[in-house]
């Protein structure tokens, strides 16, 4: 089985990782720990966007606030923070229906194909893509 480089955790990998491991599949489990131990581990900045952002709504809830939990999660794992740069932001918006319209999920989708990498998500929409390389 071929194998990935770099591996972008998408958001509710991410939260999954943190609060409930159990929900991720055995494969999410075993690429993200093959990843981190190859120092190419990546989450898109959008990513702590959106967790604060469920936090605020009440959607997420953690007992503490998102920025200690994002700060925790940080230095749990190793793991590189992706910005958003001006590529990663064209190709965001340049995509068609095979992304749904979600800005979240276009800039981790366009994070991941120009970086080379695979997504670890169980976002179906993300997985049934033709052009996002996933795990799940």
């Amino acid at each position: 089985m071929g194998r990935y480089a770099v591996i972008v955790l998408d958001t509710c990998a991410i939260i999954w990782d943190a609060l409930r491991a159990d929900r991720l599949t055995t494969k999410a489990k075993q690429t993200l720990k093959a990843a981190e131990a190859d120092n190419e581990l990546v989450i898109s900045d959008i990513s702590i966007w959106e967790i604060a952002m469920l936090v605020s709504r009440k959607r997420l809830e953690i007992g503490e606030t998102a920025a200690s939990f994002i700060n925790l999660y940080l230095q749990y794992r190793t793991i590189t923070v992706q910005p958003i740069s001006s590529e990663i932001a064209e190709l965001s918006v340049s995509f068609g229906q095979e992304i749904n319209n979600d800005p979240a999920d276009r800039i981790i989708a366009a994070t991941t194909i120009l970086t080379a990498a695979k997504l670890v998500t169980a976002d179906d929409n993300l997985i049934n893509s033709a052009i996002v390389p996933t795990v799940w």
